[in-house]
């Protein structure tokens, strides 16, 4: 099972709730859990900032790797705390989100990847892309999109 995270609450919130139904302690292990984010190269971040900014690429990689150590720190958190998971890959892959993650699925041989909702509107998946949207159907394997419940914002 690939549990897909970012540094977002949404995402945090999938890792427990996969963690609290499918690794909870006590409960048989069916899965091995791969936790995974992806990490966008810094020209891409910076060519979107402008061009001619290339001086910023060092300092846009390293904020980019404290963000990417951060998240898994808080992953290797959650797996410990909240189900004592003993044993789990962590990896980070650059690249685009979506790609990343339908990559590890096939390397992985994954039965089920888990992905959290940010719950954008149609219109704003539309401009930012949706993770989701695009793994469902590209992904070659189950895909359990958690969404938060409206009381837990």
């Amino acid at each position: 099972m690939v549990v897909g995270i970012d540094d977002s609450d949404h995402s945090y919130y999938a890792l427990e709730w996969t963690l609290h139904h499918f690794f909870a302690p006590g409960q048989l292990q069916q899965y091995h859990l791969v936790v995974l984010t992806a990490k966008p190269p810094a020209s891409s971040v910076v060519g979107i900032v402008g061009v001619g900014l290339a001086e910023l690429l060092p300092t846009v990689e390293a904020d980019l790797k404290r963000t990417v150590a951060r998240v898994m720190e808080k992953a290797k958190m959650l797996c410990a705390e909240v189900a004592q998971v003993t044993y789990a890959r962590y990896e980070t892959m650059e690249g685009d989100t979506r790609s990343v993650i339908c990559e590890a699925v096939d390397r992985h041989h994954v039965e089920i990847l888990g992905i959290g909702c940010h719950g954008y509107s149609k219109w704003k998946r539309a401009v930012l892309g949706s993770v989701s949207d695009y793994c469902t159907p590209h992904a070659h394997c189950s895909v359990m999109v958690v969404k938060r419940p409206k009381h837990k914002h």
